[in-house]
């Protein structure tokens, strides 16, 4: 008989926390799991390869960490739990917008074989644009948290994530990926993300020069 998941005995689900960069995403991650294992909960942690900040880790700027098994290809991840004596009941991927797209159906997958998905992960690139798996993923999730870091130029609230190239903000011309941390990023608001070259169509520009505040 297959082992019944301990927080429900048909189904599992996706849970997804997102938000910008310093946001807490992988501490909120980190603090599920530690929760899990105080009831003996079998859980696994995955991380794709292309974060290579920490290796074979989950860390949060707190300083909290755990071993993570690392992966190029999602479906990797089934070999994983297919060799694995002890089912996990959770999986928990960090950084799941590196990802190859696959991941998608893999997370499905997952859930339909009644195990919970703990996924963490960026919601928009610097351009504060949605990543297209995280946004895929926020369609699924039965459960959502979105997180946000402050405002480095007025204490607001920080949503967007703003990319920081020799001391100026970065290019929209820019490339998505770039793996770094405080040298190359910083946490910012709508109203002080600064992205330089993006163009909008010409009744945006319009509207935008035309415009008066009140």
């Amino acid at each position: 008989m297959a082992k019944f998941n301990v927080f429900n005995r048909e189904y599992g689900w996706i849970e997804l926390i997102c938000g910008p960069m310093f946001a807490g995403k992988s501490e909120e991650l980190l603090r599920k799991i530690k929760r899990l294992e105080y009831a003996d909960v079998d859980c696994l942690l995955f991380k794709p390869k292309i974060d290579t900040r920490n290796k074979s880790l989950i860390k949060s700027r707190n300083g909290k960490k755990m071993l993570a098994i690392e992966f190029d290809d999602p479906f990797e991840i089934y070999d994983v739990l297919s060799k694995n004596v002890n089912h996990p009941q959770v999986v928990a991927i960090d950084e799941i917008q590196f990802a190859d797209p696959k991941i998608i159906e893999v997370v499905e997958v997952l859930a339909k074989k009644g195990i919970i998905v703990y996924a963490a992960g960026l919601d928009n690139d610097f351009r504060n644009n949605p990543f297209p798996i995280t946004s895929s993923l926020a369609s699924m999730a039965e459960h959502i948290t979105k997180l946000s870091a402050i405002c480095t130029e007025c204490g607001a609230p920080g949503t967007c994530t703003q990319r920081i190239i020799d001391g100026e903000p970065a290019s929209f011309n820019s490339p998505i990926f770039l793996i770094g941390n405080i040298e190359s990023y910083t946490v910012r608001c709508r109203n002080h993300h600064e992205i330089t070259d993006k163009k909008f169509s010409k009744k945006s520009d319009k509207f935008i020069k035309n415009y008066k505040e009140i």
